[in-house]
């Protein structure tokens, strides 16, 4: 009988540390793998940020500046296995915040082990009208109410609509953004992108309309996005000069902005043409790229 025993607790002990081994021996990290398509570089100053949504709290799964694709990163297979969501955020290089910034670029909900990711389910703000940015629409005349010279009206550009003037209406059908993001307004000439200002809303003023370089001296313009380029130069261009033949664009921009160029996401796009008239509408067409996709692998 006291071998019996002796070999009870003997075996007892061999299961035990057994199974201690293998619990020891289980993995804890795994690996995520994105592929995300429309991405450009960001600059020294920001980088790209992906998150895991785990219990509604965010996870850094790294930061990268490469834009090519597809990545690998390891990260806690328990976090992986019980994440919701996966988020990707631009973010300062040198940053100090733990949390992620507001300007999220890419964002889709986990379906077994993938996660279809795209820029309207966070860039764009759910409780707006227009749900996408490929559904935007855009209008816009050649005039320059900053001065009161009649005969450069072809050097300046508003987005509005004066086809039953009085009253202007707006000339831009654009979503709501959600926070960390706003629109912005391009003129290219000589192949340089040369902004008419930022704004979040097509029904005031830009952030420039004060301050504007280029404006005349006879007020600030309608309440709408535009610019005029009367005074001064860039890319150059002596101003004021013909906008007829460039290329007018309409982009979705970070704020804080990487960069003085033009960002990826670019719902609107129209050449003047070279017969336009003057304070008469134009009509935009879709842009470069309206949205960023991508997908997400645990």
């Amino acid at each position: 009988m006291k071998k019996v025993l002796n070999l009870i607790m003997v075996f007892a002990v061999t299961v035990f540390f057994v199974s201690c081994n293998n619990n020891d021996d289980a993995p804890t990290m795994a690996n995520l793998t994105v592929n995300l398509d429309g991405l450009e570089e960001l600059g020294p100053d920001f980088v790209y940020e992906g998150w895991l949504i785990v219990n509604g709290n965010p996870v850094s799964t790294g930061t990268f500046t490469s834009v090519s694709f597809p990545q690998t990163y390891t990260v806690d297979i328990n976090d992986l296995q019980n994440a919701t969501k996966f988020v990707l955020s631009i973010e300062p290089a040198i940053d100090t915040d733990p949390a992620p910034a507001a300007t999220k670029i890419l964002a889709g909900d986990f379906s077994g082990n993938t996660a279809t990711v795209n820029s309207d389910n966070i860039v764009v703000d759910a409780n707006g009208t227009i749900k996408t940015l490929d559904a935007s629409w855009g209008k816009y005349i050649l005039a320059t109410p900053t001065d009161t010279d009649d005969t450069n009206e072809a050097s300046g550009i508003w987005f509005l609509d004066n086809s039953n003037a009085p009253p202007a209406v707006a000339g831009l059908g654009l979503p709501t953004l959600a926070a960390g993001w706003q629109y912005e307004g391009w003129v290219v000439l000589n192949g340089t992108p040369i902004s008419t200002g930022t704004f979040t809303s097509t029904t005031e003023a830009d952030s420039n309309a004060i301050t504007s370089p280029f404006k005349g001296t006879a007020g600030n313009g309608p309440a709408f996005p535009g610019e005029d380029y009367l005074i001064g130069s860039a890319a150059g261009v002596n101003f004021p000069t013909d906008l007829k033949g460039a290329t007018v664009v309409i982009s979705v921009e970070p704020n804080p902005d990487n960069s003085s160029a033009p960002f990826t996401l670019k719902p609107l796009a129209h050449i003047v043409p070279s017969n336009a008239n003057v304070h008469s509408v134009l009509n935009m067409e879709a842009g470069p790229k309206a949205i960023l996709t991508g997908t997400v692998r645990r």
